[in-house]
């Protein structure tokens, strides 16, 4: 990788780290540039402006960590109610990439964003969109092989999935990691139902 290249995601890895802690509209570029060695200059010539950089940490770093997370392990999946409980689990249990007093940085940036900037709001639907679909494919794919419901809606039950899995982050900020284990337990009840 080049210096160039380099020097670009660093400050992209950088900015999403202080936006997830500190929201989009509370994070400037100094805050950025502070705990880097890293000129303004450098920043400018990477990205006209804090938006772009951001859209930027949506395509290039949040965009593939969802893909491996939440979609790829889906799309081979033999048995979809248990696999969708495993991925639930596992992203609520994930503390590398998450952080509970934070919640998810997808679900923060929607919240905060959506209603203030069309690309943001664009982004944010490309995101989660790409989720649902996962979701929906593979409890088609279930129906397919008799393990789902056939007349389960895929579409408004994927939907409800990925509502309910923003909540138990909401939740989890309020209220620490022990509220996962409550969601979890309803959460395996509703996905009893889809079989």
């Amino acid at each position: 990788m080049k210096k160039s290249e380099e020097t670009r995601l660093s400050i992209l890895k950088n900015a999403a780290q202080h936006m997830y802690i500190k929201g989009y509209q509370a994070t400037s570029i100094d805050d950025i540039l502070s705990s880097m060695q890293v000129t303004k200059g450098a920043f400018f010539y990477h990205f006209k402006n804090k938006e772009e950089m951001a859209l930027a940490i949506l395509r290039e770093l949040m965009h593939p960590m969802m893909k491996s997370m939440m979609v790829v392990p889906l799309n081979y999946s033999e048995d979809p109610v248990k696999d969708i409980v495993i991925m639930m689990k596992s992203l609520l249990g994930d503390r590398v990439n998450f952080d509970p007093r934070y919640g998810c940085p997808l679900v923060n940036l929607i919240e905060e964003m959506t209603p203030l900037s069309e690309p943001f709001s664009q982004a944010l639907q490309m995101l989660t969109l790409a989720w649902i679909d996962a979701i929906a494919d593979c409890l088609k794919r279930g129906q397919l092989r008799g393990k789902v419901r056939q007349e389960l809606n895929t579409k408004d039950a994927a939907t409800y999935i990925v509502g309910a899995y923003a909540g138990a982050r909401n939740m989890g900020k309020m209220f620490g990691p022990a509220s996962y284990q409550s969601f979890l337990t309803q959460f395996i009840h509703y996905t009893e139902t889809l079989s």
